[in-house]
C-alpha cells in the first residue's frame, strides 16, 4: 500500500468522507443522513470475566460510506475496501466501479458489510481507488465477558 499526499497540483479525485455506520438514509434528492457512526464495538460474549472470546460471533452488520469529489478526474475508477483483522490477515470486502464526472461532481458508495468479529482488537477497513490508497477506517472490538451461572 502506497501513501498518497495532496499537493497543490493534485488533480483529484479528493476523498470527501469515509465512515462506518449502523444505518444510512438516502433522501430522494440524494442527501444522506448517517446514523450512529461506529469506530468501536463492545460485544458481550459468554464465559467468565477475562476469558477469550468465542471463535466466531454473529456477523456484524455495518455500512461503509465512502465519497469522493472529482476534481479533474473523469470516467470509471475501481473502489476497493479491504478488511485487516487484528492478527494482520486481510480480505477483500467489496470492489465496485465509481463514475467521476469532473469538478465538484462526486461519486460515492454505500456498501453493506457483514463480517464476524472473530478476534478482539483493532480492525481496519482500507479505502483504495484503483491502485491509490486514500485512508483507513478503524473499528475497535472489545469483548465484555459475563459470568455464566
Amino acid at each position: 500500500m502506497s501513501e498518497a499526499t495532496l499537493s497543490a497540483g493534485d488533480p483529484g479525485p479528493y476523498l470527501e468522507l469515509a465512515v462506518l455506520c449502523e444505518r444510512v438514509l438516502e433522501e430522494r434528492d440524494g442527501v444522506l443522513s448517517l446514523v450512529r457512526l461506529v469506530d468501536r464495538l463492545e460485544v458481550t460474549v459468554p464465559g467468565p470475566a477475562g476469558a477469550a472470546g468465542p471463535a466466531a460471533l454473529a456477523p456484524v452488520q455495518l455500512f461503509a460510506v465512502v465519497g469522493f469529489k472529482s476534481g479533474q478526474a473523469r470516467g470509471r475508477h475501481q473502489l476497493r475496501l479491504t478488511l485487516e483483522r487484528p492478527d494482520g490477515l486481510r480480505r477483500l470486502l467489496a470492489e465496485l466501479p465509481l463514475l467521476f464526472e469532473g469538478e465538484d461532481r462526486g461519486a460515492r458508495a454505500i456498501v453493506g458489510l457483514g463480517f464476524s468479529l472473530e478476534l478482539e482488537g483493532l480492525y481496519w477497513v482500507d479505502v483504495q481507488l484503483d491502485e491509490r490508497w486514500f485512508t483507513r477506517m478503524p473499528l475497535r472490538v472489545v469483548y465484555l465477558a459475563y459470568r455464566t451461572g
